[in-house]
């Protein structure tokens, strides 16, 4: 079944959520943490890098440390769950999987925490597996700024960036082997896809049938989904196209008409992809999928911003209170209501 749950979480956002202390394997500190700083009993606060420090078991004192964490093992706990996200700069942090995997006091490996994302700063992928976590979970998170789904189908904007078919492939050919850095299971891991950004926003404006090849772009999709389902996948996380039309790069370029073009071919595409997430999930034994709709959450956050913090729905920039990091990306401030947001589709969840 297909879960899509926006509005309740952006309440939560909306009102906070507070707490005395950070729970184990939660995040206690870093530069911008303004959550809880010490940790629950029988796990202590322990410094990773200057953005982020993590409630690790060992310590029946709930302190808080200035000290660096030991060099962690490799090979992670038995207890441990597994993130594999794939997607655009919307989801990037710079990831390489050659390099320092994932591993307790690192969950996300290389580059430090928060990583290399688009516009500085904690994306949503990092809140979901640092703050919003339901357990310790290792994040292997292959995305790429620029990827579509299929460079021959839409041509990013350089060649040497990674298309969602580059990164399934560097998984298959590598962390899909259940090497000792990463024993996840069917049943601890999750595999989540947020792409069509830049499909769309690199064919939007051609000529054709757009609705066809929102068709043409979904099925190259769903067939590195099932790639994934063939080598042990089972729980699928899928995030739709947000409204670019609705950022100020698209809106200072374009006309009304060429607007709404483009937000008819992004709800289209959105429309089909929960049609086949659905269909997949019926299609093969044991798959569980779970859908965000960032277009909603988007939404709701331009219609009424300041109701969330946010001065307006078209500055772009540094500083408090402003939605887009720049003309095309939403901030960390953006990103921690949609980390919230995807937090409570998957609750109930070990992730």
């Amino acid at each position: 079944m297909v879960w899509s749950f926006p509005s309740k979480v952006f309440v939560l956002g909306l009102v906070g959520v507070v707490s005395a202390q950070s729970p184990t394997w939660g995040q206690c500190g870093g530069i911008g943490w303004s959550g809880a700083k010490t940790c629950a009993s029988g796990s202590s606060c322990t410094v990773v890098n200057p953005y982020y420090s993590q409630c690790i078991p060992g310590s029946s004192a709930p302190t808080t440390t200035s000290a660096p964490a030991p060099p962690p093992s490799s090979t992670p706990p038995s207890s441990s769950n597994f993130w594999f996200s794939f997607g655009d700069s919307y989801t990037q942090t710079g990831f390489d999987p050659t390099s320092t995997p994932p591993q307790v006091g690192n969950p996300l490996g290389n580059p430090p925490y928060p990583g290399f994302t688009a516009t500085g700063g904690p994306n949503w992928i990092d809140y979901d597996t640092t703050t919003y976590n339901n357990s310790l979970v290792l994040t292997w998170n292959y995305a790429y700024g620029g990827a579509t789904i299929d460079a021959n189908l839409v041509a990013p904007f350089d060649p040497s960036v990674l298309s969602l078919t580059d990164q399934v492939n560097q998984f298959l050919n590598g962390t899909a082997k259940k090497p000792a850095s990463a024993p996840w299971t069917s049943a601890n891991s999750l595999f989540s896809i947020w792409i069509g950004i830049n499909d769309i926003g690199n064919s939007w404006y051609l000529s054709g049938d757009r609705s066809a090849f929102s068709d043409t772009l979904l099925n190259a999709e769903f067939a590195l989904v099932q790639k994934l389902y063939d080598v042990g996948a089972r729980n699928f996380l899928f995030l739709n196209v947000p409204p670019t039309d609705r950022s100020p790069l698209m809106t200072s370029s374009n006309d009304a008409t060429s607007l709404a073009t483009l937000k008819s071919i992004i709800l289209t595409f959105n429309s089909k992809l929960a049609t086949k997430a659905q269909q997949f999930e019926a299609a093969n034994d044991g798959v569980q999928t779970f859908l965000w709709d960032s277009n909603a959450a988007f939404t709701q956050i331009l219609n009424n911003p300041t109701a969330y913090g946010f001065k307006d729905a078209t500055t772009f920039g540094t500083g408090d209170g402003i939605f887009w990091g720049n003309n095309y990306h939403p901030g960390s401030a953006a990103h921690q209501f949609f980390g919230q947001d995807v937090a409570a589709v998957l609750k109930g969840t070990v992730w």
